[in-house]
């Protein structure tokens, strides 16, 4: 273990401790320690693996701080991993040593405009466990080419930017769990232009990363551009904000209308989700579950399915709270989408406003199946079908408790063909 005092650094929050912790680094044994202490940066600690060879980063168990006061990332990790994950692909340099890289037990703030938390790039098997980045640019960034990276037990905290930036990335197997990840106005959770496999995002609290000042902002924000993110769930998670413009807590974002099969194959279930203008949007997502969740307070709509298909909503609550006095409209919204179903949902009290307002609204879209819901005091609809096609509409109980009542229509048909409506049960008729 390299204790970097023992390499002349002061850790008392004034000297700068750049050189110190760098002739640690290229004398020590690897494990680059860092007592309880404070400890001032003005460049990055960069450690390059096919140089110092297998190498972990380790404070104290949260004791130690590095203040970041330059630009870039405090700590970069850079290996030169270039294969995947099958072994027939590993250099025998990277599985010998440069496998699995630790930064743990530590806390990073920013104290630059330009600085970033944690870099990783070209690495197989980075583990981030225990650390805390707080008021950087970005929290953690992962860049170029990565595979099986374990980001666990970690604070990703009021940030400038991202809290966890997959930044036009290749990765396959990313694992994110046990976080709190919150107060990041560029999103909680991002993936820009990135070609990624199993992503999972497990039993996160991940709120208010959103931007007052920005035309959009997510919590969770998958974004491929000309790329694909396949492949993951976002499960068991907490995930709330406040309503902000162009805001939602999960947002997918494909290729375009014409291509909407490069984001998908993904599940979204047991999350409570709330607090946001949408809860969920996705545009141009195909091959997405969305079910056994809990959702509240969306001001908008709880669900925005745009020119996406092959979607599934299956038993899911969305409820107002009498507890919770915030006006919401809450409601699944389908618009130009095709082959999506809504199965077993349980709707209380939504409050959708303007034009084509509907607890469940499917416009321009076909081949939509609404069975076995529970829509209930619904305003001013329960469900609409507006110039859509071969829809089915079946075992639904639309019901209006509220005196007086506020429900204008319990089920809607206009334009559209084919449409079936069946066995329902509405009231009052």
């Amino acid at each position: 273990m390299s204790d970097v005092r023992n390499f002349g650094a002061k850790g008392d929050g004034r000297t700068d401790d750049s050189d110190a912790i760098r002739t640690a680094l290229k004398e020590g044994d690897g494990v680059l320690f860092f007592p309880r202490g404070t400890y001032v940066i003005t460049r990055p600690i960069e450690i390059a693996l096919a140089d110092c060879g297998r190498t972990s980063v380790s404070g104290a168990e949260g004791c130690a701080t590095l203040v970041m006061k330059g630009a870039g990332p405090a700590v970069h990790f850079h290996g030169t991993h270039t294969g995947t994950a099958f072994p027939e692909t590993f250099k025998t340099t990277v599985r010998d040593a440069e496998r699995m890289p630790v930064v743990c037990g530590i806390e990073i703030v920013g104290a630059h405009q330009a600085a970033i938390g944690i870099e990783l790039e070209g690495l197989w098997e980075p583990t981030l466990t225990r650390v805390h980045v707080r008021d950087c640019l970005h929290g953690i960034h992962i860049v170029r080419r990565n595979r099986n990276l374990i980001i666990g037990c970690c604070h990703v905290y009021n940030n400038r930017g991202i809290g966890i930036y997959y930044d036009r990335v290749n990765l396959h197997q990313s694992n994110i769990y046990g976080s709190h990840i919150s107060y990041n106005r560029g999103g909680g959770i991002k993936v820009l232009e990135s070609e990624i496999r199993n992503l999972q995002v497990s039993s996160n609290d991940i709120e208010y990363n959103f931007d007052t000042h920005s035309e959009e902002s997510a919590d969770v924000w998958i974004d491929t551009g000309t790329s694909s993110v396949r492949e993951g769930t976002i499960v068991g998670n907490t995930i709330q904000a406040m309503p902000s413009r162009g805001g939602a807590n999960v947002r997918f974002h494909g290729h375009g209308d014409t291509v909407r099969n490069k984001t998908g194959n993904w599940t979204i279930s047991g999350n409570l989700i709330s607090s946001q203008a949408v809860n969920i949007h996705l545009l141009y997502a195909r091959g997405i579950v969305v079910t056994g969740n809990c959702f509240f307070s969306a001001a908008e709509r709880t669900l925005r399915i745009e020119h996406s298909e092959n979607i599934v909503v299956g038993a899911n609550v969305i409820d107002r709270n009498p507890d919770y006095r915030v006006e919401s409209g809450d409601g699944i919204e389908f618009v130009h989408a095709a082959g999506c179903s809504v199965t077993g949902m349980l709707m209380t009290g939504t409050r959708v406003t303007g034009p084509d307002a509907a607890a469940i609204s499917v416009r321009q879209s076909q081949s939509i199946t609404i069975t076995g819901c529970t829509i209930l005091d619904p305003e001013p609809c329960g469900i609409l079908l507006k110039d859509s096609s071969h829809c089915l509409v079946s075992g639904c109980n639309i019901m209006d408790r509220c005196e007086p009542k506020r429900m204008q229509a319990a089920l809607c048909v206009d334009g559209g063909a084919g449409n079936l409506c069946t066995g329902n049960l509405v009231e009052p008729a």
